[in-house]
């Protein structure tokens, strides 16, 4: 089978390093089109080269716009490589606008579509992802899914056929991933952190940094946490803390350790040895909870409702004195379940691909 991937930004490279290379070892011909959603060196390369995925073979290039521009920039680009490479199947992964503009450049050309992590909602049509997940999976002949709620959701939307409960592919490269990131890693020291003795910030949400009054109390939130905190700042994030002056506030604070982005093991061994993770990150949600680190969500509903029901994941929004209390809260005394797949999710993909004989 020819199969085309479409993917674009950090958490879609981790996810396709749980499966590119073993679609590749089933026999099956992969092209890699990276659409260039993270056009920043530090959010694309560096991924590639310490998860070993395996270099893209179409670069679009298409960079930073708002969301309907650059949809509509990676449809066009995207139109002429697939009529090009005539694969037998699309692969697109998550919920970004790579997501989306590779479902619908793949349907228009009347090709199948695998949607890597279909089904997952948090019911909140504000957010920009919500509708690349729920428009991906109304265009998917193959859905993923992660989770047994993400099956049941799609249940209740009337979709049943392709359905597959595969587990979380996150979860088979941060299970992997760990040991050899605390092997390697300097960032504690880099940092001058100790174990337990901080909390890792990621913050990169439109809905929390492009307005001004919200990215504001960000800033209020992050400044009052009980403990010290690297941030490695996303570009996006950078240049809007930059236009409103609040980047002055966190670097007087001492105890904010602000960084560029980080690489994937760097990311991992910070999140690893974390009193808490604070973050509007899908992904890093779930690495947190895979880790057994608590997790405080900048956000008031997400789509891994799993890590909540279970005590892990704290939804505090902006409420700052909610973050405070989440931090200085803990981890919760009972044990954590398997959610996700046990690090298989990769195997069960290629299960699901060797046995596909097209659509219906």
């Amino acid at each position: 089978m020819l199969i085309a991937t479409v993917i674009g930004n950090r958490p879609q490279f981790v996810k396709a390093a749980a499966v590119s290379r073993r679609v590749r070892g089933r026999g099956h011909e992969e092209h890699i089109v990276h659409t260039g959603q993270h056009y920043d060196d530090e959010l694309s390369r560096i991924f590639f080269e310490e998860l070993d995925i395996p270099a893209p073979d179409v670069q679009l290039g298409v960079g930073s716009a708002s969301a309907a521009v650059q949809t509509g920039r990676m449809l066009e680009a995207l139109e002429p490589v697939l009529a090009e490479l005539r694969p037998d199947l699309a692969m697109v992964y998550g919920d970004t606008n790579s997501t989306l503009a590779g479902a619908i450049a793949a349907a228009q050309a009347q090709l199948p579509v695998a949607h890597v992590e279909a089904g997952m909602r948090s019911f909140d049509r504000s957010m920009p992802e919500e509708l690349n997940r729920v428009l991906a999976d109304r265009t998917s002949d193959l859905l993923l899914c992660s989770t047994e709620t993400a099956v049941e959701n799609l249940r209740r939307e009337g979709i049943d056929h392709g359905v597959h409960l595969v587990g979380d592919v996150m979860a088979d490269v941060a299970l992997a991933m760990a040991p050899l990131a605390r092997e390697r890693s300097t960032a504690l020291a880099d940092h001058d952190v100790e174990p337990g003795g901080y909390v890792l910030v990621t913050a990169h949400r439109q809905a929390n940094v492009d307005d001004p009054e919200r990215l504001r109390r960000l800033v209020d939130l992050l400044l009052a946490l009980p403990v010290p905190a690297v941030f490695p700042v996303h570009p996006r994030t950078r240049a809007r803390l930059d236009a409103t002056g609040e980047i002055d506030r966190l670097i007087a604070d001492q105890r904010m350790h602000l960084a560029p982005p980080l690489g994937y093991l760097d990311l991992l061994a910070l999140a690893a040895s974390a009193r808490a993770v604070v973050t509007d990150s899908g992904g890093l949600q779930k690495e947190a909870y895979l880790l057994g680190v608590p997790c405080v969500t900048l956000r008031d509903r997400t789509e891994w409702v799993e890590t909540v029901d279970t005590g892990w994941n704290t939804l505090v929004d902006l409420d700052r004195d909610a973050a405070h209390a989440a931090v200085e809260k803990g981890p919760p005394a009972d044990p954590r379940p398997e959610l996700y797949g046990g690090g298989r999710a990769g195997e069960r993909i290629c299960d699901v691909l060797d046995t596909y004989t097209g659509p219906r």
